[in-house]
């Protein structure tokens, strides 16, 4: 039986929701192990002279427990 943890983030790029999200997992994984989901709870920008200058993703990244 295995057992999953979820964790709860928040990522940003200047690109896109797509590349927020690829981010947030590229760092994630740096301390954490064996994640095996992404879930994209919330997606939101920051707007600056009429002109979108920022994507943010709220992701909840599930990881095996070892």
């Amino acid at each position: 039986m295995s057992v999953l943890k979820v964790l709860e983030i928040m990522s940003e790029s200047k690109e896109s929701w797509e590349d927020a999200a690829e981010e947030g997992i590229k760092k994630a994984s740096q301390t954490v192990s064996n994640i095996k989901s992404a879930n994209i709870q919330n997606q939101s920008a920051t707007v600056s002279d009429g002109k979108i200058t920022s994507y943010r993703v709220n992701l909840k990244i599930s990881f095996e427990v070892d």
